[in-house]
């Protein structure tokens, strides 16, 4: 292993395409109530701009590898970012549920290509620095993340409101695309095609961690897409500073990840994400039980700071179980973010509609608690890779 972890030019770019992928998905949690308000939605319609996103991150997550493996790496990540842009234009102007809800699945289904291309390079790239890398990349797309329900809240008050910050973020990737020009792309690794949904088939062992990642997405986003409202009708803030104090949620990740990586070489990934889901049960309990806007405020950034170590550790752990077949592996992963925010966000709304917000967040807690559990017995050593395929 390298002493000194070097970042090249397409290290960069991934991180900060990724960053461009999460700013998206993480702002139509505080868009979500405008939305709701403007088009006249029920708590069920609202949740299917996120299960349209997560609709094609699952179809990517299904076949996003063949298109990969057809244009190549460097192709895909453009045409993901380009994707991303175009469906923040249609949710721009879009005026009914249907475009927007179309916006969304536009977004999700080609910009995931980048969902699989970032940990799957950053493996081939950086081998016994991955999770370093893949820890930074994350972070990175928390920090744009947290300025998501920030620049939403201080547009919303303006001419444009919360479509001009959407307009604007969606020309990053010109600007990047200008300064980067062609940078080396690291070549996928060969590897023999079998049977099934494509390529050599997992270990077990990379199944279980696929669960954790499951239950750990699907926590994250069952926060960002619904907090915002959970502020506003629980806790009585105004609908603008709702949607900014989800940035305490998305403060908490970047800490939390920042800590995180620091933490590695004095415990092991494992040990992380059990740990990392037991502080942010502990922080959403608080977040959720709590009549007082400080302490729920609080809770809102212990959770986040629980939370944040459950995706790139969980991914690094699955990735590294995998190593010999990282393109496959990294769109498994991204079907089970994609199965995460589909069904998640949609089963709370309509269980808000059914039984009122507060009792419907209790599913958060069950999820992370889960995820902690599938950890610790992967960590015991119930299960060995490569014994058993699925």
């Amino acid at each position: 292993m390298p002493t000194t972890f070097l970042r090249s030019a397409f290290t960069w770019l991934v991180y900060l395409l990724l960053a461009f992928f999460a700013f998206y998905i993480n702002i139509l949690g505080p868009v979500t109530p405008y939305l709701k308000a403007e088009l006249s939605l029920s708590y069920t319609v609202g949740s299917l701009h996120y299960t349209a996103f997560a609709l094609g991150i699952l179809l990517v997550g299904l076949g996003g590898h063949l298109v990969i493996e057809r244009l190549g790496r460097w192709r895909s990540l453009w045409l993901g970012a380009l994707g991303i842009s175009a469906g923040a234009v249609l949710l721009i102007v879009g005026r009914s549920p249907v475009v927007t809800v179309g916006a969304c699945l536009l977004m999700g289904t080609v910009g995931s290509l980048i969902l699989i291309i970032v940990p799957s390079a950053l493996t081939d790239l950086h081998q016994g620095r991955a999770t370093q890398a893949l820890s930074e990349a994350n972070m990175m797309a928390s920090l744009f993340a947290l300025t998501s329900p920030l620049l939403v809240g201080w547009f919303a008050p303006l001419p444009g409101g919360w479509r001009l910050v959407l307009g604007l973020a969606a020309l990053l990737p010109l600007g990047l695309r200008l300064l980067t020009g062609r940078v080396e792309v690291p070549p996928e690794q060969a590897v023999p095609q079998a049977a099934g949904l494509g390529g050599r088939r997992l270990p077990l062992l990379f199944w279980v961690y696929w669960l954790a990642l499951v239950l750990g997405v699907a926590a994250e986003f069952c926060m960002l897409s619904w907090s915002a409202d959970f502020l506003n009708k629980r806790l009585q803030l105004a609908p603008n500073l709702a949607a900014q104090a989800v940035s305490l949620f998305l403060l908490g990740m970047i800490l939390g990840r920042l800590a995180g990586s620091r933490m590695l070489g004095r415990f092991s990934a494992r040990q992380m994400v059990t740990g990392s889901a037991l502080l942010g049960a502990a922080g959403f309990m608080l977040f959720w039980l709590s009549g007082s806007a400080l302490l729920g405020l609080a809770g809102l950034f212990v959770t986040g700071l629980g939370i944040a170590s459950l995706y790139p550790m969980t991914l690094s752990l699955a990735m590294h179980s995998a190593r010999e077949n990282t393109v496959t592996a990294a769109a498994r992963t991204t079907l089970a973010s994609g199965i995460a925010i589909l069904a998640l966000p949609l089963t709370l709304g309509r269980l808000a509609d059914a039984y009122g917000i507060q009792s419907a967040y209790g599913v958060v807690l069950v999820l992370l608690l889960g995820a902690a559990g599938v950890i610790a017995a992967a960590g015991r050593g119930q299960l060995r890779s490569g014994k058993r395929k699925r």
